[in-house]
């Protein structure tokens, strides 16, 4: 805690996990409360068959309003409105609901009778399935908030640039943020790597999560965020405000003015290129610098279907990727579906662990079709263009899994990678890029699964940090196989779009690095800033730290 020798304000710092980068100051706002009944309340009805349709109507009508917003979105917040869209449909939900309304129960206590069992098994089965839970109790206090007439509940409107502070936040509601009015986000639980904190980096908005004591600051206080170094100040100095705004002005004027190609100040190449989902957001990547597509997500074609798309479909819609970037390259990532992303037509049996169990690669093991008939639409799709896709398989574990897929791919002329994301695979990374041309660090799950933490989980989000020593070494043990060999190895996780530590990837001897659109010009620009010399120094330094505060600490006092 400081004090302001010239008014006697007491400010107070609070201290949390950096989530999206950048600096704001503005007046805190809260969520409107969600409404909250009892269901003893409204738990007799006489007309059942009357109360299980009103049960339907309402979750049909909430399914179709995320639907719409999903329509207007892009990226991972179209990717999280669709899969809530699908969930509040879901007809395993509608039919445990039902049942209590046989039993007597009303709509509005058969709703949270129905989520509360849920959110007991997705608890139980840990992991990824344990992230849905906000997601589900969002979904359910918007089916109660029709059933009972009251207004959906949300993020207020706010008269001016606000903060938006809060306990944690559904995705579905991060995904409807105007950064225009919340110009800053700060919550007391939450990950870096968490849904709402990859909207967040999506849309631009400076976020700090894991913030302890924010509970107790009430709407209308002064902030002053600080993303980067997971900072908010509570009734900041005025002199503090006009300290830290000059600065961070002066980086976003330097990132305004950066228009590419990636490149330290001695001329070091590094390519920064953007993370999309979908053709709107390949077309919005390509209006700025972002020099072609490292990450193309797949699974919005797969998800809340009924059945399999077609190769036409498929090329269609990976055809929109392809046009925005003629001429550069696209990496396309087949299908990563399976434990918190299932899909309906490839159902498979409940698993104690999910994110251990039948994802990514591992569910077209089972069904060599699903990706085969994706390989295909990607090569539809490329059909007389100059630039050949390159396409990666997720959650490869071995260099056998890397060898069948690699010769798949080159079956079809295209050129064959795999994300590494697995512990086992950054370690057999040399042995691995014996079968494939290129790889690509994921290092939202490497983290999860090195430090053994959910990357999802609040009470974790400390290990799951991109910083954690542990995870940095993995990476430029994957980036020294990629120079022995003489192969590109890129990253289009989380740490990409950090800036300081953009830098440090570089000094790994990292290739490329792939972030969401809004995140690259300051990524390309703090790279532009300095020598390929410091970067290396500065990944050397964060190799001998033990946690990520003092990783963080090293590289800036190089690269600062």
């Amino acid at each position: 805690m400081t004090r302001s020798s010239s008014e006697n304000a007491v400010s107070t710092v609070f201290i949390g996990t950096p989530a999206v980068p950048g600096v704001v100051a503005a007046p805190a706002i809260r969520p409107v409360p969600r409404v909250r009944v009892d269901s003893e309340n409204h738990s007799a009805v006489t007309d059942r068959a009357r109360e299980s349709e009103v049960l339907r109507q309402a979750a049909t009508m909430v399914a179709q309003r995320l639907r719409e917003r999903a329509a207007n979105a892009t990226g991972a917040a179209a990717e999280v409105l669709s899969a809530n869209a699908a969930m509040a449909a879901d007809p395993g939900w509608l039919a445990v609901a039902e049942k209590s309304i046989a039993d007597g129960d009303s709509a509005v206590a058969a709703a949270l009778a129905a989520t509360e069992q849920f959110a007991t098994m997705f608890t139980n089965l840990g992991g990824l399935m344990a992230e849905r839970v906000t997601d589900l109790r969002d979904v359910c206090d918007r089916i109660v908030a029709e059933l009972l007439g009251a207004p959906e509940p949300g993020i207020p409107t706010p008269a001016e640039p606000s903060i938006l502070l809060a306990a944690d936040l559904a995705p579905a509601d991060t995904a409807g943020l105007d950064p225009n009015l919340i110009v800053g986000l700060a919550m007391s639980l939450g990950g870096p790597t968490s849904h709402t904190a990859i909207i967040a980096r999506q849309l631009g908005i400076p976020c700090v999560v894991g913030v302890e004591g924010l509970d107790d600051v009430p709407a209308g206080t002064d902030l002053l965020l600080d993303g980067a170094a997971g900072r908010v100040l509570v009734s900041p100095e005025p002199e503090a405000i006009a300290a830290a705004l000059t600065g961070h002005r002066a980086a976003a004027e330097r990132a305004a003015g950066w228009t590419g190609p990636g490149v330290t100040a001695d001329g070091h190449r590094v390519e920064v290129i953007a993370n999309v989902q979908d053709g709107a957001g390949a077309r919005a990547a390509s209006s700025g610098p972002a020099e072609g597509i490292g990450l193309f997500r797949t699974e919005l074609c797969f998800l809340d279907r009924e059945s399999e798309p077609t190769v036409a479909e498929q090329a269609t819609l990976y055809a929109e990727v392809l046009d925005a970037y003629p001429d550069a390259k696209v990496v396309v990532r087949t299908l990563d579906a399976g434990s918190d992303k299932p899909l309906r037509f490839a159902p498979h049996a409940d698993e104690p662990n999910p994110a251990l169990g039948v994802r990514g690669i591992r569910i077209t093991a089972r069904d060599t079709g699903i990706l085969d008939r994706q390989l295909d639409a990607v090569v539809a799709a490329a059909k007389g263009r100059a630039h050949v896709p390159w396409v990666m398989a997720p959650m490869i574990s071995t260099a056998a899994e890397a060898k069948s897929f690699g010769a798949r791919v080159r079956a079809r002329g295209l050129v064959p990678g795999v994300m590494i994301e697995v512990p086992a695979a950054a370690l057999l990374a040399e042995a691995i890029l014996e079968h494939v041309d290129f790889v690509s660090i994921g290092t939202n799950d490497l983290a999860q699964y090195t430090m053994a933490a959910d990357r999802m989980s609040p009470q974790l989000a400390a290990l799951t940090d991109p910083w954690q020593p542990a995870v940095l070494h993995l990476v430029a043990a994957t980036a020294a196989a990629g120079q022995r060999v003489g192969k590109p190895v890129g990253v289009c996780g989380e740490a990409a779009a950090d800036p300081l530590l953009a830098c440090v990837l570089a000094g790994f001897g990292v290739t490329s690095l792939s972030a969401a659109a809004p995140a690259v010009p300051a990524v390309g620009a703090r790279l532009a800033a300095v020598t390929i010399a410091d970067c290396r120094r500065a990944a050397a330094s964060v190799l001998s730290t033990t946690d990520p505060r003092s990783a963080r600490e090293a590289a800036a006092r190089i690269l600062s």
